[in-house]
């Protein structure tokens, strides 16, 4: 089973996504900010993160920033932002997400993007 991590300080951000990512078969585990999903990514990897930009005490960019530099397997990162700015959008790519959409997500919109970049092209 594909693990998602799902790193947002909204608690019902996070109970959302993972309504719709375990509903859809996935393993979900949460992080309320970048410093606490580094700690989870030591326990054990994970195949896919969605991540928020505005937390408290490390942010999107910077968790995607330390996430990328570790020696380790580099697993596909979503983020999810009401940031809707260009730049916003580019400061994420750059930090290392591999895709950019805006909250709130829709299931019908965020499933696709989670299955295409885990390499699953359909899901019963």
């Amino acid at each position: 089973m594909k693990r998602i991590l799902v790193i947002d300080d909204a608690a019902t951000v996070r109970l959302y996504h993972r309504e719709i990512l375990e509903k859809a078969g996935y393993q979900v585990a949460e992080a309320i900010n970048g410093l606490e999903a580094l700690e989870k990514i030591e326990e054990a990897p994970f195949d896919l993160y969605l991540v928020d930009i505005n937390m408290p005490k490390l942010d999107g960019y910077g968790f995607l920033r330390a996430l990328r530099q570790r020696e380790m397997p580099q697993a596909p990162a979503i983020m999810i932002s009401t940031e809707s700015s260009d730049s916003d959008r580019q400061a994420a790519l750059v930090a290392g997400a591999n895709l950019y959409i805006l909250k709130p997500t829709r299931p019908e919109h965020l499933l696709p993007y989670v299955q295409s970049l885990l390499g699953e092209w359909q899901r019963t």
